[in-house]
């Protein structure tokens, strides 16, 4: 798809599961498992699909996926899988190398999100995955993640943004902003503090990248809010807000974490949104 000056190319990195019941919160089992049915574990199928921005002078990579740090207990626990899909295997099927690569918007900082920001290189020192490249991210998120609370320090890795400060490759941005003519920076706090959404969007067509506020095509109906945000009531707010606009305009919205579904179209009835076409970006 081609939004201004922006080539949009979806980058698949890898695949996941997490617990359902915590995806979904109070919704019943009953109720969530028609769309993402549970494994013996109750764990359902996710993956980590980042969003290419290519306008020929600046390649713009949104979120880089688990990366290769997690520990084998880790791993196992969430049944990382890299057999199908990397992020240097989806860099490679668009032609590109990770020095292609001229800015990274990270969302926010959880590590299913931002894993593939750093690596480890020979001598064991942390380095930035993107060597030629700027990461952007919100400022508030950032100090939220050095801190974080009981809840939900068990997502947040230091070693995934702390090198990227540290390199001095890191961006802090300060609440909403117009990245460039094209591309619109959206912060939302249900989920976590000040998580970024994107928006593309040119006089024809615009496309949503809706990181964990609507994470898979399952949690389009605005109640189905996962019970890993920090604040529930709050990602109802937003979710509302936001599946009006990309509803009353017709907009795109990009699945971050659903493996069966890439993007949408979102409709309103008088049971609330749903989804009423599904498509590949690509």
């Amino acid at each position: 798809m081609q939004i201004g000056d922006y080539k949009l190319k979806s980058v698949q990195t890898g695949l996941f599961k997490l617990d359902g019941g915590a995806m979904f919160g109070v919704v019943p089992k009953n109720l969530w498992q028609k769309t993402n049915p549970a494994d013996e574990q109750n764990r359902i199928d996710m993956c980590t699909r980042a969003l290419l921005m290519d306008s020929g002078k600046r390649k713009i990579l949104v979120d880089t996926g688990i990366g290769y740090k997690l520990s084998e207990k880790v791993n196992k626990i969430y049944d990382v899988d890299f057999s199908e899909f990397t992020l240097e295997k989806g860099l490679e099927n668009l032609n590109l190398k990770k020095d292609d690569i001229t800015d990274v918007i990270l969302t926010h900082l959880h590590f299913d999100h931002t894993g593939g920001s750093t690596f480890y290189d020979e001598n064991r020192n942390l380095k930035p995955s993107f060597p030629n490249a700027v990461y952007h991210v919100q400022k508030k998120q950032y100090e939220w993640a050095l801190n974080p609370t009981e809840r939900d320090r068990a997502s947040f890795f230091p070693v995934n943004y702390k090198p990227l400060e540290d390199n001095k490759v890191l961006n802090l941005i300060d609440g909403e902003i117009k990245f460039d003519d094209f591309i619109s920076l959206h912060t939302v706090n249900g989920h976590t503090s000040n998580m970024q959404l994107i928006k593309i969007s040119d006089e024809k067509n615009t496309v949503f990248y809706a990181a964990d506020l609507v994470p898979t095509a399952g949690h389009v109906p605005a109640p189905y809010v996962m019970g890993y945000d920090l604040f529930p009531l709050t990602t109802l707010e937003e979710k509302h807000k936001y599946l009006k606009e990309i509803s009353d305009n017709n907009w795109t919205i990009f699945f971050e974490h659903d493996p069966h579904n890439e993007c949408a179209k979102i409709g309103l009835n008088e049971k609330g949104y749903f989804v009423k076409e599904r498509f590949n970006l690509n």
